[in-house]
């Protein structure tokens, strides 16, 4: 190789070197401003656990609760980045300040600027609801709220209490307590209640920095937000009388219910798969009934079932060879409404589901075996049953129309442990009065040998004269009710016989109209619904056992 080539060569592998070099330098260069960049952003941290933390006030600038308040700005510092949630909804002043002052937040800090309409010798508070929050995670101060007067003295009076179902008799969280001055009540208008605060966890209240006054208060459980009673879709709770607050009053507790709405609508109309007709309303409807006027033969024919409640129908018709009915309901033998029901492009199919009580394939000797139907059951075929006892066919079984309700039917044997059972229902062993019938239906069965039933007595005291109370057997939840009883001073008992064993409450209400049901209040009218109590306990029926226990109803006494 020539000097020339040598040369050439070690002149290449040095441009290469010094390339490499620079490339490296460039690279490490590129990394260090990356890394600048994000030192320098602020960001959320990542991982660990969920802040829950809601901002927290750092300085108040004049303090809070200053007397002889001559500022035009209030600035609240805090620890952390805040933001406004739904400040038209949270935020309220109270007394009205003539306008409303001006919310803005800097980084950390809130500040309020005051209009120039306040008045002398006045104290003023400013609610923030659940309206201020962090920035990142959106944890509310709640009920935070900011004081000043005018004056030399700052009102201090408050009121507080807890808040209920009227119902379930729970305590209700997140509910608003508005106060109103009574010569300004404006629950049922347009304008806001400007006192309010929000029970916590445990249904408490307080509403302070109060002055002496009259007012109304109401514990409202509202859809929108808007301080403003809109009617029977709100649970709304209230005192009768007025409240002159000349001290601090506490356990003003207050009730909630939804009322009647005053407006009656027919919520739903449709036709079902199964060739029913479905009705649905807003209320109860007294005594009512349902006519179709388009079609003579399906209303002479007609089945239509109520509910217990009468809220909703349910009418089984004959001929659905039709493309629409036009119904008329009445209540108490007036016309409440007329009803147009299309049925659309629903494929009916005219079927009966059997229903089986117990659902779960274990029968005993107390309850057997019931059988029923959401569509009314005419008739069952024996003759179309198959019953076998460990493969064999048995015959010497009961099949029995129920004595009070000739939908149900109750299937009774000589059940014995370790045998298996299957009752088999042929296609069309159950027939529907216009023509429905059930397809092939097989069920699975075994005794159930834990004798598993017992017999309580409750005898109930401090019963008032000319009263009728339901007694409801319920469950620990309360929202299930498995047996409902009168009873009144001259039958003052009730007796659960043989009945299957678990964990039981009750509830009982005073039936002032005797209706057989739970009536609800009406604010307007400043009626409360009926008064229920329960027992402050849960019983255990056991097997094989007899029990007496005793229930005052000393807290339904009419007063």
């Amino acid at each position: 190789m020539t000097n020339s080539s040598i040369e050439n060569k070690n002149t290449s592998e040095g441009l290469k070197s010094s390339l490499k070099a620079r490339l490296l330098i460039l690279s490490m260069f590129i990394m260090l401003i990356g890394l600048s960049i994000q030192c320098a952003s602020i960001q959320q941290p990542t991982g660990g656990p969920k802040d829950s933390i809601p901002p927290k006030i750092l300085l108040e600038s004049p303090t809070n609760f200053s007397k002889n308040f001559t500022s035009k700005k209030i600035v609240i510092t805090f620890d952390e980045y805040i933001k406004l949630a739904n400040q038209q909804k949270e935020f309220s002043v109270t007394p009205d300040m003539g306008s409303n002052p001006e919310f803005k937040v800097k980084k950390k800090n809130l500040e309020i600027t005051l209009p120039d309409s306040l008045e002398k010798n006045t104290t003023y508070s400013i609610y923030f609801g659940k309206g201020l929050v962090d920035y990142n995670a959106g944890n509310a101060l709640v009920n935070y709220a900011y004081v000043f007067a005018t004056g030399d003295k700052i009102d201090s009076l408050s009121i507080s209490g807890n808040v209920k179902s009227a119902i379930t008799k729970e305590v209700q969280k997140d509910v608003k307590v508005l106060l109103i001055p009574i010569s300004q009540d404006s629950i049922f208008g347009k304008k806001k209640a400007n006192i309010f605060t929000t029970t916590d966890t445990a249904g408490n209240y307080k509403l302070n920095n109060l002055r002496e006054g009259t007012y109304r208060i109401y514990a409202l459980q509202e859809k929108n937000n808007d301080r403003i009673y809109n009617g029977a879709d709100e649970e709304i709770g209230f005192l009768k009388d007025s409240i002159v607050l000349a001290r601090d009053l506490s356990n003003i507790n207050l009730e909630i219910f939804k009322g009647t709405p005053k407006k009656f609508r027919t919520q739903e109309k449709k036709f079902e798969k199964n060739g029913s007709v479905l009705l649905t309303f807003n209320r109860r409807v007294q005594k009512p009934a349902v006519n179709i006027l388009n079609d003579e033969v399906n209303n002479k024919e007609k089945i239509v079932r109520f509910s217990r409640t009468a809220d909703s129908a349910t009418l089984f018709i004959p001929n659905l060879k039709i493309d629409s009915l036009k119904l008329v309901l009445t209540e108490n033998e007036k016309p409440l409404d007329t009803i147009l029901v299309r049925r659309g492009n629903v494929k009916i199919e005219q079927t009966i589901e059997p229903i089986f009580t117990p659902n779960n394939g274990r029968v005993d000797r107390i309850t057997h075996l019931q059988v029923s139907a959401f569509t009314p059951i005419k008739s069952i075929d024996k003759s179309k049953l198959k019953f076998t006892e460990d493969s064999l066919v048995r015959t010497n079984y009961q099949l029995a129309v129920d004595t009070a309700n000739s939908d149900i039917y109750h299937i009774r044997y000589n059940w014995r442990k370790d045998k298996k059972y299957q009752i088999e229902f042929t296609e069309g062993a159950i027939t529907g009065y216009f023509g429905e019938q059930n397809k092939e239906k097989k069920l699975d069965l075994t005794y159930d040998d834990s004798d598993n039933y017992g017999d309580l007595t409750f005898d109930f005291t401090d019963l008032d004269s000319n009263t009728t109370y339901l007694v409801e057997l319920i469950n620990e939840k309360k929202d299930k009710v498995y047996r409902l009883d009168k009873i009144s001073i001259d039958n003052p008992a009730v007796v659960y016989k043989q009945y299957p064993g678990g964990k039981y409450s009750l509830r009982v209400i005073r039936d002032d109209n005797g209706n057989g049901i739970w009536d609800t209040g009406d604010v307007e009218k400043k009626t409360f619904p009926e008064p229920v109590v329960y027992l402050n306990k849960v019983f255990t029926i056991r097997a094989n056992w007899e029990q007496k226990d005793s229930f005052s109803l000393s807290g339904l006494k009419k007063e």
